[in-house]
Formats: C-alpha cells, sequence, structure tokens
C-alpha cells in the first residue's frame, strides 16, 4: 500500500512512518519543517520504501511528486501552544486551507484520509469525562482559538467532503500524548517538566496544579490511529490514556524518576487552560478493540531516558 503522511517529520509523524513502513508499506513524508524535525525520519531515510518531498500543505500538492495514494494521514499542523500561537494565522490556514488541500488530493486519488483532530475541541470541558457527542465549551476569541476552532472547522471541512463526495474519511481525536522525540521546547507539560527536572531547574506549574490531563504513551496511539485507518467508520473517535493525573500529580513523579533536585514553583494559569481533561474511549474499545496498555510511569521512564541523552 502507498500512504502519504502529512507533517511525517513531527513528532506523531516521524513514529507513524516507522510503523508503516515496517508493516511494508510504501510511505511519503510531507513536511514544512517549521516543527518537523528532519532528525526524526534520518533513520527512515535508508529504506528504499520512503520518500520525503519538503511541502506546505497550504499550497497546491506536487501531484507528479507524490503520484497515486492509497491512504492519507493528515498530521500537518503545529500541535504545542508555543508553535500554534507564534503564528496563528498560519496555523488556521494549515486546518482550513492545508486541509482543503489534504481532502482535494484524496478525492483524485479516491484515497481513505485520515484527519488528526484534538482533545481540544472540547474547549475546557463541562462534560467529564469527554465523549465523541460532547460539542465543547470553546472561546472563538482567545489566543488558542487558532488550533482550537482551525481543528474543529477541519472535522466540518472533512464531515463535509464526505456528505458531497463520498469521500471515506476518517477523524481521531488525539487527547496527550507524549514520548521519545519529543521537542524538549515545545512547551509541553511532559517535555517542560522532564528538561527542568534533568537540569534541577525548579518544574514550573501553571495555576494550583490541580488541573487535570491524560497522558497517552505515543506507540499505544500510533496502533490507534492505524487501527482507526482501517476501520469502517467515520464519526470522531477519541484516543487517548483514560488514566487521569493532576499536574502537580505528573511534576512529582518526573522528579521521582529522574532523581531530580528539583523544587516546584507556580504561576498563573494561561487564559482558556482546560480545568479537567479525560477522554472516554467507549467508543475505540467497542469500533477499533483498541485501548493503551502502557502505563505513566512506564512510559514516563521511556522517555526521560530520551531526554537524558539530547540534553
Amino acid at each position: 500500500m502507498k500512504i502519504l503522511v502529512t507533517g511525517g517529520a513531527g513528532f506523531l509523524g516521524s513514529y507513524l512512518c516507522k510503523f508503516l513502513l515496517e508493516m511494508g508499506n510504501e510511505v511519503i513524508c510531507l513536511d514544512n519543517f517549521f516543527t518537523g524535525n528532519r532528525d526524526n525520519i534520518k533513520p527512515l531515510l535508508e529504506n528504499p520504501k520512503f520518500k520525503v518531498i519538503p511541502h506546505d500543505v497550504i499550497n497546491p500538492f506536487p501531484v507528479d511528486l507524490i503520484g497515486d495514494v492509497d491512504q492519507i494521514y493528515n498530521l500537518a499542523c503545529p500541535a504545542s501552544p508555543i508553535h500554534y500561537q507564534f503564528d496563528p494565522i498560519e496555523t488556521i490556514k494549515a486546518n482550513t486551507q492545508g486541509v482543503i488541500n489534504v481532502l482535494e488530493f484524496a478525492k483524485l486519488n479516491g484515497a481513505t484520509v485520515l484527519q488528526a483532530s484534538t482533545s481540544e475541541i472540547y474547549g475546557d470541558p463541562l462534560e467529564h469525562p469527554q465523549k465523541e457527542s460532547y460539542k465543547g465549551n470553546v472561546n472563538t476569541l482567545g489566543p488558542r482559538a487558532c488550533y482550537d476552532e482551525g481543528k474543529r472547522v477541519a472535522e466540518t471541512l472533512f464531515m463535509d467532503y464526505h456528505r458531497k463526495y463520498k469521500l471515506p474519511i476518517r477523524m481521531a481525536r488525539i487527547f496527550n500524548t507524549y514520548g521519545p522525540n519529543m521537542d524538549k521546547d515545545d512547551g509541553r507539560v511532559v517535555s517542560n517538566f522532564i528538561t527542568q527536572s534533568l537540569k534541577n531547574k525548579p518544574l514550573t506549574i501553571y495555576g494550583k496544579g490541580s488541573q487535570t490531563r491524560s497522558f497517552c504513551y505515543v506507540d499505544d496511539l500510533i496502533k490507534g490511529l492505524h487501527k482507526l485507518m482501517n476501520s469502517d467508520y467515520i464519526n470522531p473517535v477519541n484516543l487517548g490514556n483514560p488514566g487521569e493525573f493532576t499536574i502537580l500529580d505528573l511534576a512529582e513523579k518526573v522528579i521521582k524518576l529522574s532523581n531530580s533536585e528539583s523544587k516546584i514553583i507556580y504561576k498563573n494559569l494561561p487564559e482558556d487552560d482546560p480545568v479537567r481533561r479525560k477522554p472516554d474511549i467507549s467508543l475505540a474499545k467497542e469500533t477499533l478493540d483498541w485501548k493503551p496498555i502502557i502505563n505513566l510511569e512506564e512510559g514516563l521512564k521511556r522517555t526521560i531516558d530520551y531526554f537524558e541523552k539530547i540534553i
């Protein structure tokens, strides 16, 4: 099978490319390298079935360079607050014009296309845990809206292309994911804590640390994406680990596992930062026969081992 992965040099994209290659597929990585890292895909370049095309999805696709494909995973969008707020207009374009370009190319090929959506479409949720039926509690004018609302529009575009053109679509609502190959400077809580801890610097908690998140190890998430792509389910599916931890819990675990002397300091909570976040993954269990198997402590150990080598 020939598969296109947009954003294929990013954290999740590089793992996905590796996974798909190991299954014997031909894989094309499309990336503008704004947040993608060439080092992430360097080990894959020796595989004759792997091809890299530098390209921004906001621009028309290089059809001749890509050729025909059977499946498309659309992961092309900055995913951390630091990156997607750096240029909010470009973030919105990636989720509108970029998504339209992805869908048009899928339509041209008759390819099944999967959208990497996000738990952020739920905003600061009033429902807990969050089911796919929940419509969300969002601020269209806040600093996070370029990402949250962009991803919501992307889901709308996917469904409208399915309705109008019968395009086979898949939509994964991805919750917090972590693991090796994360960018140490991406501003996400796991990478922040590990970097600070390994340097014996204070761990920065925003707010009181009582806000919760659910952390899914990258290997589990990639298997979920693959199962979803190869299902026949067209509506959004939550993919994440339902284990719920406070940010303070996470900080204390990272300090312990990294044998750090770091202390904890507190700063003001950013605007629109969700208070609670936990996926209901009943649908993924029933429809995809998928659930995460790697617990937070084991995943953190693996991630800390990786960060020790790059810091």
